[in-house]
């Protein structure tokens, strides 16, 4: 006989006011909402997740959203329509989280319990992008660049990057300022996944500045700016210009 499980009902829930009235629904919903990706290391919030799924997916389709279930082990929210409004990743909130996931796919990141230093970080970038075209990127809008400013300017956009993705769920900061790694970073994998060769193929996405997370939605063609990030969560969207006006001078 197949249990409960086979069938894709779940014995702990049996109807959505089950989920509801459960303590660790409502920080689970406003987690989601802020765009937060809950995965394997959540314990709680993705067991929860995994038994409330059949439940909260109809639900959250009426407010035009797809509750998302990756088999990497995370869960988020894709919004469909404008109905909650949309969050977006900076252009440098992107290349900071691709250059994390090449790093969360490297060997010699699992060796080292999964987290890396913020050098490491800064390294990565300029190994892939070059010097030049990192200080670039992290600042498009400046015309001209003085090296000691431009390198400085490129380290604050990168500690400001990885506070953004950490309370996204894409990593955690700890006390010795150490960046731990998260399962939920294969998101900015998904453009490359099921290629022979995905390290190569992110690496050359970053090197070429295509910032994009790939859509449930998006069926025809690339973005129309390719520049753009898409869309990371439900709410209203929170500023997302890479610099600020004394920088562009």
């Amino acid at each position: 006989m197949s249990s409960p499980l086979d069938n894709g009902s779940n014995a702990r829930f049996s109807r959505l006011e089950d989920v509801i009235l459960d303590e660790t629904y409502p920080e689970v919903d406003l987690a989601l909402r802020r765009g937060r990706h809950i995965d394997r290391d959540d314990i709680a919030w993705y067991a929860f997740l995994v038994d409330a799924a059949d439940h909260l997916e109809p639900l959250y389709r009426r407010f035009g959203c797809e509750l998302i279930h990756r088999t990497d082990g995370y869960f988020y929210l894709l919004p469909t329509s404008d109905a909650l409004g949309r969050r977006h990743l900076s252009s440098s909130e992107m290349l900071v989280g691709q250059t994390l996931t090449l790093l969360y796919l490297e060997p010699s990141t699992v060796e080292q319990g999964g987290t890396v230093t913020r050098e490491q970080v800064l390294g990565h970038l300029a190994g892939v992008l070059g010097a030049d075209s990192l200080m670039r990127a992290m600042s498009p809008k400046r015309r001209r660049y003085d090296e000691r400013v431009a390198q400085e300017a490129v380290r604050n956009k990168v500690a400001e990057s990885l506070r953004r993705l950490a309370t996204l769920g894409f990593v955690e900061i700890d006390q010795d300022e150490r960046v731990r790694l998260r399962p939920s970073l294969m998101r900015f994998a998904e453009p490359v996944r099921g290629t022979k060769a995905p390290e190569a193929a992110l690496a050359r996405l970053v090197a070429e500045g295509e910032f994009v997370l790939a859509e449930e939605d998006a069926e025809e063609g690339e973005p129309e700016d390719a520049q753009a990030a898409d869309a990371v969560g439900v709410g209203p969207d929170e500023a997302t210009d890479d610099e600020t006006p004394e920088e562009a001078s």
